[in-house]
C-alpha cells in the first residue's frame, strides 16, 4: 500500500489513523519505521503517540527508547541510528519491551538486527520538502490485518 501526503498535519493525521486501527490487538505489535535522516520517522511516531493522549512526545535519539504508558497500551519508540553495537539494545531489556499489549516502534531497525523482532508492518517514509510518500508492508497476519483495516 502506499500512501502520499502533502503536509506535516496530514503525516500526523494519518499516523493517528493507523493508530486507531491498533484497537482491539491484544499481542505485541511490531512496526519499523524506515526512511532517509530527516524523512519524517519521528513525526510519524509522534502522530501515533499522540492519539493515544500523549502530548509530549520524544525523539528517543541519545536515550534509544521512550516508553508511553497508560491503561490502554504500552508503546516503545526506539531510534536506533546512535547504536555501536546491537548488543546495546540486550543491555536495555529489550525483550521486555515486546508483552502483549506492546506496540514498539523502531526507527532504523536495521541497525539492531539480531536483537529486535521481526516487524509486524513496515512502513519506509520518503519524500522532500512537505509531500511524504508512505509504503506500507504487511510482514505478519497482524500486519495484514492493520493493512485492511485501514481500507
Amino acid at each position: 500500500m502506499k500512501i502520499t501526503l502533502y503536509s506535516e498535519a496530514e503525516t500526523l493525521a494519518f499516523a493517528q489513523k493507523l493508530a486507531a486501527c491498533t484497537h482491539n490487538i491484544e499481542q505485541a505489535l511490531v512496526v519499523y519505521l524506515e526512511g532517509d535522516l530527516g524523512a519524517g520517522k519521528t513525526t510519524f511516531a509522534r502522530g501515533f503517540i499522540q492519539f493515544f493522549g500523549f502530548n509530549r512526545v520524544k525523539s528517543p535519539t541519545y536515550t534509544l527508547v521512550e516508553s508511553y504508558q497508560n491503561q490502554t497500551v504500552n508503546i516503545h519508540h526506539f531510534d536506533c541510528y546512535r547504536l555501536s553495537d546491537p548488543e546495546e539494545l540486550e543491555y536495555i531489556g529489550i525483550r521486555e519491551y515486546l508483552g502483549n499489549n506492546h506496540i514498539q516502534l523502531i526507527e532504523w531497525a536495521s541497525l539492531g538486527f539480531g536483537m529486535i523482532a521481526p516487524a509486524d508492518l513496515i512502513i519506509d517514509i520518503s519524500g522532500k520538502n512537505d509531500s511524504r510518500t508512505l509504503a506500507l508492508s504487511a510482514q505478519s497476519n497482524i500486519g495484514k490485518e492493520l493493512l485492511q483495516r485501514l481500507d
